[in-house]
């Protein structure tokens, strides 16, 4: 089913109609949303975009399982089943692994050819002291070579999971950068911006290398300097001032 975001419904097509005022646009149609991987970055993203209206689907290992129940029992919207199913029946794909589960929950998806990719992921070492790669390569440049025909764009990595969903700072919005190589981008832009954040286009691909770095300093600063895990980034621009 498609969900439909406007103020009229387009002639001829059938969804959910759901005002959008967040759109920039008079109308955004955004099919089917899957998630790849449900732990807590997972379900940050997936829930926050079901309670915006989207039908999300989660994918897990084994979606008859206790875990599976879970989900559904936070909202009896959302689907659960295999990777490989919820990647078919996905236009777009939010990928929020583990680093080491990374390239086999790809594998997993089958084909996703057509499909835009939402890497979610950073490449950190296990005990979260550093990234695994970094400068010269980047986890988005090894997510784009396994996810074979999907537009993939690196997002929704940068802030902690617990400030995923609409995240309420007196300042203003937090920003969240994006980048990646394809026409698609402005969905990626539109599903950023719904959860509350200041989409900025980073770049292509190959700015990950600079975006993943600045997770890392993110995480350092929650893990290890004590700062916590309620803040953000911000832009701030003298543009518009007397």
């Amino acid at each position: 089913m498609e969900v439909i975001f406007s103020t009229q419904a387009p002639a001829g097509r059938k969804g959910i109609i759901i005002d959008a005022p967040f759109l920039e646009s008079s109308q955004r149609i955004i099919t089917n949303i899957g998630i790849i991987g449900a732990g807590s970055v997972g379900q940050a993203v997936g829930f926050g975009w079901a309670k915006r209206g989207h039908q999300v689907h989660f994918g897990l290992r084994d979606p008859s399982d206790d875990r599976a129940a879970a989900l559904r029992s936070k909202n009896n919207r959302i689907m659960v089943a295999t990777n490989a199913q919820v990647a078919a029946a996905s236009d777009v794909l939010a990928l929020c692994t583990p680093w080491d589960l990374t390239k086999a929950a790809i594998e997993s998806c089958g084909d996703l050819n057509g499909k835009v990719l939402i890497d979610c992921t950073n490449p950190l070492k296990a005990d979260f002291s550093g990234l695994e790669i970094g400068f010269d390569m980047s986890g988005l440049e090894k997510v784009a070579s396994w996810a074979s025909g999907a537009q993939v764009f690196k997002a929704m990595n940068q802030i902690g999971s617990n400030l995923m969903d609409g995240p309420a700072f007196k300042q203003g919005r937090p920003v969240m950068f994006v980048c990646g190589d394809g026409n698609r981008k402005k969905v990626v832009f539109d599903l950023v911006q719904e959860l509350g954040f200041e989409a900025i286009d980073a770049g292509g691909s190959k700015i990950a290398r600079l975006v993943e770095p600045y997770a890392m300093l993110w995480i350092h600063l929650a893990l290890v300097q004590g700062l916590g895990r309620d803040f953000g980034f911000a832009i701030l621009t003298t543009k518009g001032d007397e």
